[in-house]
């Protein structure tokens, strides 16, 4: 018999889903003072969908300080800088993240560097002459953080922020529990401005790491059960998105599905798929999401011999239970090759782009990856290259 210890604390945050979720927007802020609230937007929807990002300031009233424009894919350090300059010009004293993970760890991050006032890379994860990545204390009081989403992505609830040099191409991760979101707004309006491509990588990597939290052997009933859920959610109705492109209800679905991954992948680290993709979706011609998604059945191999113990739980997340053999690896790596293939991803890098000489730059930039920290089977530069050499 297994006694079962665990600790789980569970951060406070506030969920509004749908039609009228906006309107817990004003009552939010004022819960906790701010009046001069600063939206961080994606260009597309400024661009593309104004009347969605209107609806959001709209709801703000006379606590819209201003909106910031200056998002960019991969939070490069620059647009970050650019954020946080706004932040200090209209005396900004919260931040409503509207869009995607761009304009979420954008808000983040500049909020950091507002409040300590230093260059990134003093605040920044870094390797110390010991071989361990220590992230450094951020002390300094954070401006509180909202976000209305456009994608069903895992950093709504998050604490890190991952920003990129664009000089070195070096992928700089900030962690700060202070600037972990007060609060989710999933209004169907907003919704609806993603493309269907779009939700759709945003869901996969969502898909992609409930599988790996699952994978991660740790005795924590109550994140087993966030990720379980968030896996049936995820796999119910990614399939269902391009199929109903104009519904809400699939894109609110994802989102929740991505809501509880988020939270439930806070207790077990990040995962193999996830530091790889990391590495290889900016050298390819796809998403991060869709590249992860691609290495999830070959991580799940090369994990296998110490987390097959776990596949039957992925298995009867995914309706494949009474196909699993005893380790469950016969049911839980089928059902998510199966998956995958009907919602058309891609089966190897070549197919996305990812050159076979750029594997050993792959494998450098993900050993830095701080989700390569807390993966249940221990992986080098050899095992890592094996196993993309695999993938390619």
């Amino acid at each position: 018999m297994t006694v079962p210890s665990f600790q789980h604390a569970t951060p406070a945050f506030r969920t509004f889903c749908g039609p009228d979720a906006l309107a817990g927007l004003p009552r939010e802020l004022d819960r906790l003072g701010v009046r001069r609230a600063v939206v961080f937007s994606d260009p597309a929807i400024a661009n593309h969908h104004p009347a969605a990002l209107e609806r959001v300031e709209s709801a703000l009233g006379d606590r819209f300080a201003g909106r910031f424009e200056g998002v960019a894919e991969h939070s490069p350090i620059p647009s970050v800088e650019a954020g946080r300059k706004a932040l200090e010009d209209v005396g900004g004293d919260g931040v409503i993240a509207v869009g995607g993970g761009s304009a979420i760890v954008t808000g983040r991050a500049a909020a950091i560097l507002l409040a300590e006032k230093r260059d990134v890379r003093e605040l920044c994860t870094r390797r110390q002459e010991d071989g361990r990545l220590v992230s450094p204390r951020l002390t300094a009081p954070k401006l509180p953080q909202w976000v209305v989403p456009s994608t069903p992505i895992t950093a709504y609830a998050k604490a890190g922020s991952a920003v990129r040099d664009p000089e070195t191409d070096e992928r700089l991760a900030l962690f700060d529990p202070a600037t972990r979101a007060q609060g989710i707004f999933f209004d169907t309006d907003m919704a609806l401005t993603a493309p269907v491509r779009l939700a759709q990588a945003s869901g996969l990597n969502a898909f992609s790491m409930a599988i790996e939290g699952l994978q991660a052997g740790i005795d924590d009933p109550l994140a087993e059960a966030l990720l379980a859920h968030a896996a049936r959610i995820l796999a119910e109705w990614l399939p269902r998105l391009s199929d109903a492109p104009d519904d809400p209800e699939p894109r609110l679905r994802l989102m929740i599905g991505a809501l509880l991954c988020g939270q439930g992948s806070d207790y077990v680290g990040g995962g193999l798929a996830q530091a790889l993709s990391h590495a290889a979706g900016p050298r390819s011609n796809t998403s991060n999401g869709v590249v992860e998604a691609m290495l999830l059945p070959h991580t799940m191999r090369y994990n296998e011999p110490v987390t097959g113990p776990t596949f039957s739980r992925i298995a009867d997340a995914l309706g494949a239970g009474p196909r699993a053999s005893a380790s469950g690896g016969d049911g839980a790596i089928p059902a998510v090759v199966s998956f995958l293939r009907g919602v058309a991803v891609p089966e190897r890098l070549r197919d996305v782009g990812v050159a076979q000489e750029a594997i050993p730059d792959v494998v450098t930039h993900a050993m830095d990856d701080w989700s390569l920290t807390r993966i249940p089977r221990p992986a080098g530069p050899d095992e890592l290259t094996e196993l993309l050499e695999a993938a390619w």
